[in-house]
């Protein structure tokens, strides 16, 4: 008969909380003989005996591993806190962002439609350029030519075509906008499908709401560990919420353009507004 006894050690470094599962690992095999001499099927149970020794001193090993690299993970020896910083930064938007449109109602063929559009907008476009705005600043939206249909008695007659064009514009100056407002209208343009402001540089905007959330996320860190009886130690975690950053709409109603158009209104005041952006922040640190 033969004894097998297995012993197992395993030394983890303090500072690393690392495995080191080999350096210190004894695997003793004791045997003890009767007999000088085994049958074959003696010398088939020591080796099975062996070899269910190996997978066990295997397992043992490789369960103190992944249970040293888990502590690793979660270092608990010190303690830490979490905190959240807020930050509202706004500024008065720079760009204005015009939508409008020509449409030529029915005309009698395709080609006439077209005509009649391009006569609109090259009035429209170069009405806004007179105004300095630049052509990089002036984009097609879509374009579009449709027959158009009337129905008598259950049949539908083919009365013509309608064409239609919508331009997006850039105005970067905005003391600029109600005169390029009154000038589209005024040569032509039939549609508006809204004013919108935006800030050119967002960047700049968000790097300064970043800073008032990291200070405000830091005062309450400060504030917190001395509750707790502690100072800060190192900063361990950072992070970033959603930023957020509105873009407020102006819609123009179809009774503003035909005062425009029939000069009445004097001009269309469009106020800007401010736009504002709200940042947060999240600060992990740990406490001595």
């Amino acid at each position: 008969m033969a004894q097998m006894r297995i012993v197992v050690r395993n030394t983890v470094h303090r500072r690393t909380r690392t495995v080191v599962p080999l350096l210190r690992t004894y695997v003793l095999y004791t045997m003890r003989s009767f007999s000088h001499s085994f049958s074959m099927a003696e010398q088939n149970s020591l080796h099975r005996k062996r070899i269910g020794a190996h997978l066990l001193a295997a397992l043992i090993l490789g369960g103190a591993y992944v249970l040293g690299q888990y502590v690793d993970g979660q270092d608990l020896s010190k303690p830490v806190i979490s905190v959240e910083g807020h930050a509202k930064v706004s500024a008065v938007p720079d760009i204005a962002v015009l939508n409008f449109g020509v449409q030529t109602g029915r005309q009698q063929t395709a080609q006439g439609a077209m005509e009649v559009l391009g006569k609109k907008m090259n009035a429209v476009v170069e009405g806004v350029k007179a105004l300095g705005i630049e052509e990089k600043d002036i984009t097609t939206q879509n374009l579009w030519l449709n027959p158009s249909y009337d129905y008598y008695e259950g049949r539908r007659v083919d009365t013509g075509y309608e064409a239609n064009q919508n331009l997006q514009v850039k105005v970067r100056d905005l003391s600029k906008l109600t005169g390029v407002l009154d000038a589209v209208v005024s040569q032509g343009a039939n549609q508006v499908g809204g004013v919108s402001f935006t800030i050119d540089d967002p960047d700049a905007l968000q790097e300064q709401g970043r800073a008032e959330a990291i200070a405000d996320a830091q005062e309450k860190a400060v504030a917190l560990a001395a509750k707790l009886g502690k100072e800060l130690g190192k900063l361990k975690g950072y992070g970033e919420g959603g930023i957020s950053a509105p873009v407020p709409m102006v819609s123009m109603r179809m009774e503003a353009m035909d005062s425009m158009a029939m000069g009445m209104g004097g001009g269309t005041p469009v106020p800007s507004g401010e736009q504002e952006m709200n940042v947060v922040v999240y600060l992990t640190y740990e406490l001595r």
